[in-house]
């Protein structure tokens, strides 16, 4: 074995897989979204097709209310799924590479030390207060969730929850978790993100970002929720007396194993160096709308210069970035193959008559049912629409004017629309997002859903709980 993949867990897998070992094998995530997309593929033969008259305006596709028109039944041939495949890669680029080189720089920044060295060392002076961890952690990531600064970069950040819960002692769920949870707390209120919550009340014609003090009640509520649940998790856990699991092999960065010392000069520049790249990212997200395309080059920047720092030679640099990439593949790919799923919907032309199918149902219902299921509805769409100002863009024109009809004020109608993207997106299959974290931690799907499940009870209940309130309160502007 070379010096890069004792650095990095990856590539070598020692013993027969688990399934020819006489284990029960988890559902691949890679079988799971090929037999979705073959449904999807099924269904545009099935679905009758139909599309809305749209216009454009900033760049932005708007739906006409009441506008849908039957066209040419366009069914996905079997063939064509691979080009889906290869469409669904190429158009997630982006986020793929961004998945790759953060693999590749956790693996430099584990060979100098520095990361381990600290994460031991407040591990140890943590000891069981493991909870401070968890507020602040849920509290930061949920801000940047709710600003819009982290959402599809949240898989960068996940393997550093992962090696926090290993020097812990927990497991990699909450690793994950921690990260993961606590960046979509946020994000499902979306305070001042100005893709979801400021194009949706673009849409509707509300002013930008009104409505904010319930929308904080909202926030609060799913972030005292998520931060309740992984406490809760972790004293579970720990009673439990289960060993820490680590990432299972090819499917994450693993840590090789050191003593407590503390971290010496050039590991304390190391993670000084980390800390003013990530800083810089945070900064330019808000300020200059940066995302993935400047992200992959920040943490180019943080691998080449936090190797130089260490004294590592410029060969077993490039050859410790590159191993520690190849680890990520499973994780990144698979964002390409959920976004596939998208891509044979829309080329088969049926999700807008499963738009318009969904507002039918909505008419006759009361105000408050309405506004439910206008929260269940935009949920459903987002296994099909997997972009939130994508999802937006299609239901929003369309639901207000039918909230209108049904005395639910515009401000209902969009934060409806706005939790039900948000409520979904961590357990849904079609996500590339929550695939490529689940990847690249080495969980497998359903154990990750047994894992949430109580979570999702809570963030279901404050959502009817909060949509129910908003009606009874007539939560305006209007």
């Amino acid at each position: 074995m070379n010096e890069a993949s004792q650095l990095v867990g990856g590539a070598e897998q020692k013993g027969p897989p688990s399934h020819l070992a006489g284990g029960k094998e988890p559902i691949n995530p890679y079988v799971l979204l090929f037999v979705m997309l073959a449904v999807a593929v099924a269904a545009t033969w099935a679905v009758p097709p139909g599309e809305f008259s749209r216009t454009v305006s900033n760049g932005i596709s708007f739906v006409v209310p009441n506008s849908l028109k039957p066209v040419t039944q366009r069914g996905v041939m079997p063939g064509e799924i691979f080009v889906a495949l290869a469409q669904g890669m190429i158009t997630s680029a982006p986020i793929i590479f961004l998945i790759l080189f953060t693999g590749g720089s956790l693996a430099v920044l584990e060979a100098t030390g520095a990361v381990r060295s600290m994460l031991a060392m407040v591990a140890h002076r943590e000891g069981m207060r493991a909870h401070v961890t968890v507020i602040v952690l849920c509290v930061i990531f949920s801000l940047l969730g709710t600003f819009g600064v982290v959402t599809n970069s949240v898989v960068a950040f996940v393997p550093l929850g992962l090696m926090l819960a290993e020097s812990m002692g927990l497991s990699k769920e909450i690793g994950a978790g921690l990260i993961y949870l606590g960046t979509y707390a946020g994000f499902n209120t979306g305070l001042l993100n100005p893709v979801t919550t400021g194009l949706s009340q673009r849409l509707a014609g509300l002013p930008m970002f009104s409505g904010m003090t319930f929308r904080v009640c909202i926030y609060v509520a799913f972030l005292l929720a998520t931060i309740a649940f992984l406490v809760v998790r972790i004293g579970a856990y720990r009673k439990s007396g289960l060993a820490v699991c680590a990432p299972a092999p090819g499917q994450g960065v693993t840590l090789r194993s050191s003593s407590q010392r503390r971290p010496d000069a050039r590991q304390l520049t190391v993670v000084g160096i980390v800390l003013v790249c990530l800083s810089v990212f945070v900064y330019g997200s808000a300020t200059w709308h940066w995302a993935e395309t400047e992200m992959i080059a920040m943490f180019l920047v943080m691998a080449i210069a936090t190797g130089i720092v260490s004294g590592i030679r410029p060969g077993k640099l490039a050859d410790t970035l590159l191993y520690g990439c190849s680890g990520l593949v499973k994780g990144a790919l698979v964002v390409g193959m959920a976004r596939a799923i998208s891509i044979v919907l829309s080329e088969g032309k049926i999700l807008d008559p499963i738009v318009n199918m969904l507002t039918g149902w909505l008419a006759p219902l009361d105000s408050t049912s309405a506004a439910i299921s206008m929260f269940l509805s935009a949920a459903l769409i987002h296994v099909g629409i997997s972009s939130g100002s994508g999802e937006s863009a299609a239901l929003v024109p369309i639901f207000a004017p039918l909230g209108d009809t049904l005395h639910l004020t515009r401000q209902v109608t969009v934060q409806a629309v706005l939790l039900g993207e948000g409520f979904i997106n961590c357990f849904n299959p079609t996500s590339g997002v929550l695939m490529a974290v689940l990847a690249t931690s080495g969980i497998p799907y359903f154990k990750w859903m047994r894992f949430i499940l109580p979570l999702l009870i809570a963030w279901l209940v404050i959502s009817i709980a909060a949509i129910a309130v908003g009606v009874a309160m007539h939560w305006g502007p209007f």
